[in-house]
Order: C-alpha cells, then structure tokens, then sequence
C-alpha cells in the first residue's frame, strides 16, 4: 500500500486555473464516488478550499496510480492533461503524510497558521467517511492530523499574532477597547482594505456602523452590507462625536481630517478614546491627531511592521508544530507497521477461545451438578487466566512488528503458537474478514509482504 497526495494551490496554480478545479459542494459525494472506482484506489479524500485542491489516495501500486487520478480529473472537469499538469504536485508516502500533517496545522497556508483550513479538512475526512471511501488506514491518519492541529493551535501560539493589515488593526483596537460591543465605526470612503477591516471589527461585536464616502450612492451601498448607515461627506466632522472607530481609506490628494477638526470633535465626546486607522496613500488623516490626548492614529506603516513582526513570530511557532509533525509521523509509522501482525493476533485469540470453550463443555461433562452461579464463576476465572496468559505475548509482538525484523518475528510467533491452521482453516466464504485472514495466513509462509499488506488492509476496510 502506498499513500499519495496529487493537487494545486496557491503556490502552483493562479486563481484563474485554480477555481477550473473547484469541486461544487453538492457534487462531492459523486466525485468521491467516481474517484474510489478509479483503478488501484483503495481509499480516498478530497480537500478543497479557495487555495487548493487536493486528492489523498490509498493505493495499491505507486507508479501508475498518479496516471490514474490525472485521468478521473481529466475526466470529471472536462479538461485534457496538458492544460493542468504544469502545474499539479505529487507528493508520495513520507512527504504525502508529512503534507497533510502541515495542511492541517495551517503551515501549508497562505497566512501561516490560519484555523480555518483544519475546519476543512476535518469536513473533508467526514464526508468521505460517510460516503464510505475511507478504510482503516484513512481513518487513522486525518483523525491523528486532525487532532495534532488542534494539539498545535492550542499549544503554541501560532495563532496569536495576526498576519493581514484588516486583522492588525482588528487587534490593535482591542488593546484600547478591550472588546467592541456597543462600538461604533466609522468607515471614510468606500475602498477593499476599509471593507475588510470593518468586516472584522463587525464580526468581533463592533454595532454601529457609519459609512462616509464623497459618492452617496457608493456609501449606501457598502452601508447596506453591514446593516450600516451611508453619512454624507460634509457632515463627517460632526459624526466623530458619535465615532470610537476610524477607518479611512480614500483616494483624496490632500488630508481629509486635520488636527483641529478631531480636537473639536473630542470636546463633544468628552474625550472618550477615539481610535483612528489611516490606510490610504497618500494619507487621508494629519499626523500631527496622534499628538492629541486619547486619540490613537496609526497608519498603513505600523500596520505593516506590526504584520511583518507578527508573521515572524508565527514562523518562529511553526518551528514547534514542525517538531510535533515528526513525532507524529513517527507514531504512525510504528503503527502502520504493526498492521501485518493483526490477522495473527486475531488467530491467537479465536484459537484460545475455542481451546476455553471446549474446556468448558469437557468441564461440565464430568461436573454435571455445578450451578448457573458457580458455572459463571469457573467460566470468568478461567476466560480471565488465558487473557493473562496472552497479555504479554500479544504486547511483545505487537512491538517487535515495529522492528526491523518484524516480518521474521511475525512468522517465528505463528509458528510457535501454531497458528497456522487456523489461518488456513477459514477458507470458506464464511464473512469477507475470514477470507482475507486466510488469505493473509499463506502470504506470511511465502514472504510476499507487499500482497500481505493489500489483503489485510483490505480485511480491516472491510471491519472499519
């Protein structure tokens, strides 16, 4: 089995060819569908968000399956190969799980160490586990990168710092504020960066929100997004006294509030603190208002060095998260090893069981006047001294499964526990699960670990 990771995003694909291969969200399920029919696909999950799309797939055989997954992309946007293939990556075993473990954290982002991308991961695993195209080794890997991102956002902070000039000014007003409730902003003209900012002040409880724009129509309209109210502009003045938030961003050549207009101004707001973001360039607010009592003015450049100082800070925090990934990649590692060890174990315990049962039915032959309590009693100790029995071996295989040896260590346990017929005995078509132990029990004679490993994922899919 191989694990292979086969995309675009923001580093590899403009957005015009990027939103070529967005996958609508009510066509997922068919998608996942057609791409789990897809030749050698065992499993499979696919991750899409505005920056990347991204196919994971479990497959049988590595060279070829990337042929494949080129054709159901081929096949399902309608566009030949040639077109999307500069610009698709293939990223295979080791580096396909070490990506998802940085695509989950945010480290894969385009503003590192964003929480959204877990969100859509996390929905992305879901649903191909509810339409059925996981198996055991799926579920096992974005449940572990699911909740290493969260580990990592928990326990660094990675996502303290804000990274975008929208989410700076957001930050830099809760340190004057504490919160924005009850809050009301004011946004001069009616441009993308003031749009942003406000959005997010909005989204972080700010209530009031005031637009002024030299083009009525241009404020009502911005207005209209936020529930908010268009002012026209030569009553901007008189609306500071009303204002706690300033947001200009116009395209005005000379100053649209000097120091003189925000001084009048405090004196009807009786002074309470008035915070002031100057996005534009040239800039629309006197520099000489940052010298006045309670009033806060920063421009696009503290923005910028607050975001410059914050993202290297978050790189910093990513050097942690890295840490974490290749714990867990360890970790998964030593338990994808211990997968061929399964079917043994599963043999050991059905042969103990039958051993215990025909114990018992021998038992209760020759003490035919035992009570229902007293049978009980015997059955429990009994059934509780070969579970005892089994502990430590089962633990000590499970372990040497891991080691460099492990498939010689598998065999010698076989061997010395006869397990043999056991494996072989399932042979009828009793349950998917027995057909695949025994198909499993003659691989581990002949050595052949890669059809060893395909039937028992194949069992344990058929379990999961």
């Amino acid at each position: 089995m191989h694990i292979i990771t086969v995309g675009l995003n923001y580093r590899t694909a403009p957005v015009e060819i990027r939103e070529k291969f967005a996958f609508a969200q009510e066509e997922l399920p068919a998608a996942l569908e057609q791409l789990k029919q897809t030749k050698s696909i065992m499993e499979c999950v696919i991750v899409g968000t505005c920056n990347r799309t991204e196919i994971y797939a479990v497959v049988d055989r590595m060279y070829l399956c990337g042929h494949y997954i080129r054709g159901f992309i081929e096949e399902w946007f309608g566009i030949p190969r040639q077109e999307f293939n500069p610009h698709l990556y293939v990223k295979e075993d080791e580096r396909a799980i070490h990506h998802l473990f940085k695509v989950a954290s945010g480290l894969d982002s385009m503003i590192i160490g964003e929480t959204q991308i877990l969100g859509q991961v996390k929905n992305a695993f879901l649903l191909a586990q509810k339409e059925n195209t996981t198996g055991v080794l799926f579920n096992t890997l974005f449940k572990q990168a699911i909740t290493m991102a969260k580990k990592a956002h928990s326990e660094t902070g990675i996502g303290e710092n804000p990274v975008s000039v929208s989410y700076a000014a957001v930050e830099l007003g809760k340190r004057i504020f504490g919160s924005f409730e009850d809050k009301t902003v004011m946004i001069v003209g009616a441009g993308k960066m003031s749009e942003l900012t406000v959005k997010h002040l909005y989204a972080n409880g700010a209530s009031r929100v005031m637009v002024v724009n030299r083009t009525l129509g241009k404020a009502q309209e911005l207005a209209a997004k936020f529930s908010g109210t268009a002012v026209p502009f030569n009553e901007l003045q008189d609306k500071l006294a009303e204002t706690d938030i300033v947001i200009s961003s116009t395209g005005a050549s000379e100053l649209v509030l000097t120091r003189e207009q925000v001084q009048e101004a405090l004196k009807h707001r009786k002074y309470r603190p008035l915070f002031m973001i100057d996005i534009a360039v040239p800039r629309d607010l006197d520099p000489r208002i940052a010298d006045v009592q309670n009033v806060f003015l920063y421009d696009i450049d503290d923005l910028q060095s607050i975001v410059e100082s914050n993202l290297a800070e978050r790189k910093n925090e990513s050097l942690k998260i890295e840490a974490m990934i290749e714990q867990e990649m360890v970790d998964f590692e030593q338990w994808y090893k211990t997968l061929g060890v399964r079917p043994v174990i599963h043999a050991l315990q059905t042969k103990s069981n039958q051993i215990h049962e025909e114990t018992m039915d021998s038992l209760l032959k020759k003490l035919p006047d035992l009570s229902e309590r007293e049978i009980k009693v015997i059955r429990k100790l009994t059934k509780s001294m070969m579970n005892q029995m089994m502990r430590d071996p089962i633990h000590r295989i499970k372990e040497q499964a891991g080691e460099r040896n492990g498939q010689e260590a598998i065999e010698w346990f076989t061997h010395i526990f006869a397990l043999e017929a056991m494996l072989e005995q399932e042979e009828e078509p009793a349950s998917p699960s027995a057909q695949e132990t025994a198909s499993v029990a003659s691989l581990h004679k002949t050595g052949d670990k890669r059809s060893l490993l395909n039937l028992q994922l194949k069992e344990l899919l058929a379990q999961s």
